[in-house]
Formats: structure tokens, sequence, C-alpha cells
């Protein structure tokens, strides 16, 4: 099959839900980012190459559905998988060959929200100028805590979850407005993930933060 083939059978319906198809692109995406997600929570490195798949398959759909900001979201995604796949295996520093989950100190939530303010201003203000999008503003929101979130998964901030679940608190409704059901479900349990994730990254925080005790007490 070439690409065009496979192009073409992605953007094929394989259902109706709520009257609305329901392409291949998105049932794989569906199990793709589930899975993703759940890896993560578990700090499984193989997070990283599923969760490329997904992002391609997300490139695909939110084109698709006039999501400009979140199709764009994707090729970044891309290249922050690729630097948050080396920063889990060489990120921990000499003798470490895993990077340890961390608090985000001041200095990186300053930046990060100062980031965050410009880039949903001009996203916002590119998408309403640029594009037919009808949600310029949620569009542009979701994009910059997306963008945010993945950055500190990457160095395994603790914090990132919080992120994570804003965005998803909005791309639940954004996606269902977009008759985006099947993803507005997915996001729905990217949340309870999230929130699966916060415990076990705030436990093995605990765990490193308990280990140095131990080890002067010993």
């Amino acid at each position: 099959m070439n690409p065009a083939d496979l192009l073409r059978l992605l953007q094929q319906p394989l259902f109706t839900l709520l009257g609305t198809p329901v392409a291949w692109a998105e049932v794989l995406g569906f199990g793709s980012g589930a899975l993703c997600v759940w890896l993560v929570a578990r700090q499984h490195l193989a997070n990283w190459p599923v969760g490329i798949a997904n992002n391609l398959l997300f490139l695909l759909l939110f084109t698709q559905a006039g999501l400009y900001a979140d199709a764009g979201l994707q090729i970044v995604f891309i290249a922050l998988a690729a630097y948050g796949w080396w920063t889990w295996t060489h990120g921990g520093g000499p003798g470490s060959d895993r990077l340890p989950v961390r608090r985000t100190t001041r200095t990186e939530w300053l930046a990060l929200l100062a980031a965050g303010a410009v880039g949903t201003a001009a996203l916002t203000l590119l998408l309403a100028r640029a594009t037919d999008s009808t949600v310029p503003f949620w569009d542009a929101l979701t994009t910059v805590l997306s963008l945010a979130a993945t950055y500190g998964q990457c160095r395994k901030l603790v914090e990132s979850w919080w992120l994570w679940i804003a965005a998803d608190v909005v791309y639940i409704p954004l996606y269902a407005h977009k008759e985006l059901y099947l993803t507005s479900l997915l996001y729905a349990g990217f949340l309870t993930l999230c929130l699966a994730g916060l415990r076990n990254w705030r436990r093995d925080l605990a765990a490193g933060d308990a280990r140095p005790a131990l080890e002067a007490a010993a």
C-alpha cells in the first residue's frame, strides 16, 4: 500500500457515533493516545515512539477538523518526543541512565507563565486573522498548555500533570463542539490517567526525597 492509499484509508469512516462518522485516524488515535498516557504515568520509555505515532494520526485528524493550532502542535510534539526520549535516557547526569522526577523551580514556572501568556495571545491573533478557525482562543490556549505540559514531561517535572489536567478540562468540550466525540471521550480518559500519573510521579518523587536521608542514616 502506497502512502496515498494509506492516507485515504485513515480518512475513511469506520462507524458512526451520535450521527457523526468516526474515521480510522480518530479510532487509532484513541488507542495510541490512551496507551501513550498510560506508559508515561508508569515512566515507561516506550511512551515516546507510541506518542509519535499518535501525533501523526492527530495531525491528519485535526487538519480535517479545522483545528489548525492543534494540528501544527503535533509537529512540535514529535520534536519534543525526540528530545524527551533522549532526556529520559541521558538526562540523569553522570553515572545515571535514568532521569529522576523533580519539582518545577520558581524560575521555570515564571518562564512557562510568560511564554504561555505571550504564546496564547499571539496564536489567538494568528488563528483569528489567518485561518477559518471558529475557536481561535481555545485552540491557542490548549496548544500552549499542551506544549508546556510536554516540556515538563520531557524533564519529568511532577507539576506537568497539572498542566495536562488543565488542558484536558478544556479539550473535552472543545472536541465535542467540533463533533470529534470519540476524541472528546479519549480526553476524558486522559484526565483520569493524568490523575493516576500525578499520583505515581508524586510517589516516586517522595521516594527520591527520602532516599538521601536513608543513605545518611545508614
